[in-house]
């Protein structure tokens, strides 16, 4: 079955991914919104409404994620790229809205927004990978302090100095591997000009990944492992469902150059980078004090803002990018 898939030509397995997808999520969403419409007579059932709308949140996400991969798709290689610039700098204005900045920070803010991300996706789609592997984690983190001392403002410099930097890293660094996946060629494996099909694979799983996780974690009710954390998170939903999407990817191993094992272990990278990378970002979000990226709001926790929808996927890119580099040799 996985060689008859493999050798459909790229339109027809664009075709059937479209309807496969596109169907799954139609009829979740469906689903979900018309038990929306169900009697809510006991405190349970109260309870079950509000992890319905949790569910449907998380079905946003997916549906966002989705649609900016077909956008990116069918855009071409060059606006594609664009569009995770863009999406990048909303994610950075975001992080840095919650992290208090001084005056003294304008210079290096400068450089990051308008300087150093616009190099950052430049050099992935121009393929000049060596470079851009580098670029932020040796001479940014070196750039930032600099441009910040320029500016003779010691007080919490090192504090400053290490948001920015984060962000950048997480922001800018992560966001850019997306549209560096696109441009990857496997000649050997007949695998050239393919490199969207990666992206779909990356994005798919991960968020399956997630998926799962918050559904097993709502519907197991077992207590929290880090609480201090996430009130959500266990290590069995998070098994379950870093093996349910490991065996997705899997079975999506006919639109890689993986062969099915090896798309399981990529998988299963992919996953776990970025199911424990959106721990890590809940973790700053109770640091800043605040339940979404997108709304200063002390209510229940919610994907509200652009970076609670992409931050895992900012965590599973590089990783996933250098993983597949370093693996084939390309």
């Amino acid at each position: 079955m996985n060689e008859f898939l493999r050798t459909l030509s790229s339109t027809q397995q664009v075709a059937a991914l479209f309807i496969i997808v596109f169907g799954c999520l139609v009829i979740a969403s469906v689903t979900a919104f018309l038990l929306t419409f169900r009697e809510r007579a006991t405190p349970l059932d109260e309870v079950r409404y509000e992890e319905l709308k949790d569910f449907r949140r998380l079905l946003g996400t997916s549906w966002f994620m989705v649609i900016v991969f077909w956008l990116a798709w069918a855009s071409g290689e060059t606006v594609a790229t664009v569009l995770f610039a863009l999406i990048a700098f909303f994610a950075l204005r975001e992080f840095i809205t919650l992290s208090p900045t001084r005056r003294g920070d304008h210079n290096s803010l400068v450089l990051a927004f308008f300087v150093i991300l616009p190099v950052q996706f430049w050099l992935a789609g121009t393929r000049h990978f060596d470079l851009f592997t580098v670029f932020i984690p040796v001479y940014v983190f070196l750039l930032i302090p600099v441009a910040s001392v320029l500016e003779g403002d010691p007080q919490r410099f090192l504090e400053r100095n290490a948001k920015l930097q984060w962000g950048i890293v997480v922001c800018v660094y992560g966001m850019s591997h997306v549209p560096a996946l696109m441009l990857l060629d496997f000649p050997r494996r007949n695998f050239v000009g393919k490199g969207a099909f990666l992206v779909f694979f990356l994005v798919f799983v991960v968020q399956t990944c997630l998926l799962v996780q918050r559904v097993l974690a709502r519907n197991l009710r077992r207590p929290p492992s880090i609480p201090q954390v996430s009130a959500s998170f266990n290590w069995y939903s998070w098994a379950l469902g870093m093996s349910v999407g490991s065996m997705v990817a899997a079975l999506l191993s006919f639109i890689t150059p993986f062969r099915p094992a090896q798309a399981l272990a990529m998988g299963f990278i992919a996953c776990a980078a970025g199911s424990l990378g959106h721990l890590v970002m809940k973790a700053l979000k109770r640091d800043r004090g605040v339940t979404s990226w997108g709304k200063r709001s002390l209510s229940v926790t919610g994907a509200n803002g652009l970076l609670d929808r992409v931050d895992a996927l900012c965590f599973a890119a590089p990783i996933f990018f250098h993983s597949v580099r370093w693996y084939f040799g390309v």
